[in-house]
């Protein structure tokens, strides 16, 4: 509970918040002079935001040199570390780990079970998530279709990333962040098959004829997932 109350008082701050969510967001290196600027904050105000996320090891720092002469300089960036906040405390990242285990000890038709479900569960989440515009869902364009995913997509904590090729009618979808990767980076195999049944159960609730082929993972040390997308529809 004590640890509860010290992620929730240092992120009840609206400007220290925006900054966790820039760096969570954008996942580079930042500096401290680099957040002072975006936020409009004076540098020791930005520090002083920066130490308080890192105490609670939403963030962590170190110190490099920049190649540009002069002392070293601190940058900050993400932490791996996964800060569960629930009242009373619930272990959901347990229920998960039993959960895989489970698929993984039954093979080929577990791993497809798994899958299926993904993939359905995927196709719902989109048509739930606009159910207010299903009736008129033909006559959206192919970016705003392309949008709704993205903005779907976001809801799930994914930080999207979407490149559109209007005239060629494809698209880069790139994410900068997993909501599994505790799970994924154990057994990524399974984690990543079932979240690129996910994210193709999105797409094919809004496309008809399609081509979807995932490319960088995460899991594997890329810096983001990233899928190329093809539409005909």
């Amino acid at each position: 509970m004590e640890e509860t109350l010290k992620v929730t008082s240092v992120l009840s701050d609206p400007t220290r918040f925006h900054i966790y969510e820039y760096i969570s967001q954008h996942r580079k290196d930042v500096t401290v002079q680099e957040i002072a600027d975006l936020f409009h904050i004076h540098p020791n105000v930005a520090r002083l935001h920066l130490s308080k996320l890192e105490e609670i090891k939403l963030i962590v720092s170190e110190t490099k040199k920049t190649g540009k002469g002069g002392r070293p300089s601190r940058f900050y960036r993400l932490s791996d570390e996964v800060i569960q906040l629930s009242f009373p405390y619930r272990d959901y990242q347990l229920l998960s780990n039993i959960a895989i285990h489970t698929i993984t000890k039954l093979g080929e038709e577990g791993q497809t079970l798994f899958n299926n479900s993904a993939y359905e569960y995927g196709m719902t989440y989109m048509r739930q998530s606009y159910s207010h515009l299903w009736s008129t869902i033909d006559t959206l364009s192919h970016k705003e279709k392309l949008n709704m995913i993205k903005e779907a997509a976001a809801t799930t904590g994914l930080f999207p990333i979407m490149t559109l090729n209007e005239s060629k009618q494809t698209a880069v979808f790139e994410i900068r962040n997993c909501p599994f990767k505790e799970s994924a980076f154990k057994q990524h195999e399974a984690i990543c098959s079932m979240h690129n049944s996910f994210l193709k159960g999105m797409f094919d609730a809004l496309f008809t004829h399609l081509t979807f082929e995932a490319k960088d993972n995460m899991a594997l040390g890329c810096e983001t997932c990233t899928y190329h997308v093809s539409v005909t529809n």
